[in-house]
């Protein structure tokens, strides 16, 4: 069984609970990594054993679209680990239910919804960037690239690989941050002389940095978290963060309305954003919701923070199925196989 297709994996199993059916269960739609779920779900059953997560996994742009394609007969009870962008959008089309989850004055602002009551809670950040492989680009004779432009340099051709934006949530928040960073017009015109160089498009953010670890491919553009861990598990791996900055998106969380398990799904989020919570974040992220608990993660470029661009969320979800559309018109052809 493949990472994406992990559909209902239960806490149940995940914490090896024998007792039988519990009292009540929750439909969750995530997007985090698959290895992580079974620690996500043990520790909220520590607090709240009588609730039984159904875990419903896949990359973001699944999970996004598959909540879109059930808008008007919701699946799931709760999000929780989906890009803010795509959370955004949900909030657009009416398909979250406000909701202010006790302690959500203890976060930091910029992770929680401005609506009152907010419609969404930020958990962490993820941001991108490259992992280059130092034996096998070495032997190819490969430069370390410093900044988003070096990845042009016809020396790189068919030795990098990115997420299709279309299926990642990774592979978004490049494009979105591309087309800020560089301006509209620019930012297509970076993709263009980038897709020269593109030996194929993943359909998992985080296959990238996973493929440079393990030596198929050079460099990969991914995220910092996916990168410390594999330098952590002895990859030979170097992560770099452009000079022209990076993007960055959060893992959020919401209750979907018209739950059948409303007092449920409020208890999840109200645990979601706990400082235990946040700690369990803050193992594979270096920025989280609340203030005060993130500790530095081993392996993350120390200048990590300070280049995170400015944002624009507001940008990224209002045209993200124009940008995809476009996207996919001009470099579909290269992505893997569904």
């Amino acid at each position: 069984m493949t990472n994406s297709k992990k559909w209902l994996l239960t806490s149940a199993l995940a914490v090896g609970l024998a007792s039988g059916a519990l009292a009540e269960e929750l439909t969750v739609y995530t997007a985090v990594e698959a290895e992580d779920l079974a620690r996500y779900a043990e520790m909220f059953n520590a607090d709240h054993p009588d609730i039984q997560i159904n875990w419903v996994r896949d990359s973001t742009g699944v999970i996004t679209a598959k909540l879109l394609a059930e808008k008007d007969n919701p699946q799931a009870d709760v999000i929780w680990g989906l890009a803010a962008t795509s959370l955004l959008l949900f909030k657009s089309e009416g398909m979250l239910e406000p909701y202010a989850p006790e302690g959500v004055e203890l976060l930091d602002p910029k992770f929680v919804d401005q609506s009152d009551p907010p419609q969404w809670v930020g958990m962490d950040a993820w941001v991108a960037a490259i992992c280059y492989n130092t034996v096998e680009a070495g032997a190819l004779d490969l430069p370390v690239p410093t900044s988003w432009q070096d990845l042009l340099d016809p020396v790189y051709e068919g030795h990098l690989i990115m997420p299709n934006p279309n299926s990642s949530g990774t592979g978004f928040l490049d494009v979105s941050s591309w087309l800020q960073i560089f301006g509209e017009e620019g930012g297509w015109e970076y993709m263009d002389g980038l897709h020269n160089n593109i030996a194929r498009y993943t359909h998992s953010g985080s296959a990238p940095c996973k493929l440079a670890a393990s030596g198929e491919i050079p460099i990969g553009i991914s995220f910092a978290f996916r990168g410390a861990k594999s330098k952590a598990a002895g990859a030979p791996i170097e992560i770099i963060v452009p000079t022209e900055g990076v993007g960055w998106d959060m893992e959020a969380t919401a209750i979907v309305a018209g739950t059948d398990s409303l007092e449920a799904a409020q208890t999840l989020v109200d645990w979601s954003i706990t400082r235990a919570a946040n700690e369990m974040y803050n193992t594979g992220y270096a920025v989280v919701a609340y203030p005060g608990v993130a500790q530095p993660v081993e392996h993350f470029p120390e200048n990590l923070a300070e280049m995170m661009i400015d944002n624009d969320f507001e940008f990224a979800a209002n045209n993200r199925s124009a940008i995809l559309e476009e996207w996919q018109s001009r470099y579909d052809g290269k992505s893997d196989p569904k």
